[in-house]
């Protein structure tokens, strides 16, 4: 783990990234072997470019293009109330049947579960899944619903004062996984 300014850790740099992204297709790849059946669902924000990224590893070993879609959670959350007044909401797109397939929802920290359970709510509207997966570029443990992944990138624990900064270029400028200070002030 590198140490970068302001007290931060790079967990997975660039390279790093993109291996641990092309091994969780290939994980997913072994496990859904129906080029039909599957369908990558990326929770916003950050899950959305990762599954891209995993679509794109994954097309590389089938024959047809893999489905996938975007989903906010946002207004399927439990906290919707302590959001704010003018809860930034983004675009949800499914623009695949979903009912009977094999969905992976893609995202890029796992922690609670919350999100999760806020995902499958959100699924619910577009359809019945046959299966749903869960991916997560790192696992930052501490539950407080019964939620794991299936496929994961990295496991870390999280020290208290720290948080999990997930980047990636269409966002951030750069591709990295790090652990950063936790602002005091908030």
């Amino acid at each position: 783990m590198a140490a970068v300014g302001d007290g931060a850790r790079v967990l997975l740099d660039e390279a790093s990234v993109n291996e641990t992204l092309r091994r969780l297709a290939g994980e997913i790849h072994d496990k859904v072997r129906g080029d039909a059946d599957l369908v990558l669902i990326g929770i916003h924000r950050r899950g959305v470019e990762l599954t891209a990224r995993i679509a794109s590893h994954l097309e590389s070993h089938r024959t047809l293009p893999v489905p996938t879609g975007t989903l906010d959670i946002t207004l399927y959350r439990d906290d919707f109330g302590q959001v704010g007044p003018r809860p930034i909401i983004g675009t949800t797109e499914i623009n695949h049947e979903i009912t009977d397939k094999h969905v992976v929802i893609v995202d890029d920290v796992i922690h609670s579960g919350r999100t999760v359970r806020a995902a499958l709510k959100g699924l619910g509207d577009f359809g019945r899944p046959q299966r749903i997966e869960l991916c997560a570029l790192v696992d930052r443990g501490d539950r407080e619903l019964p939620i794991q992944p299936d496929y994961v990138g990295i496991a870390t624990e999280v020290e208290p004062g720290f948080e999990i900064a997930v980047s990636v270029p269409e966002l951030d400028g750069e591709l990295s996984v790090k652990l950063v200070p936790v602002d005091g002030d908030e």
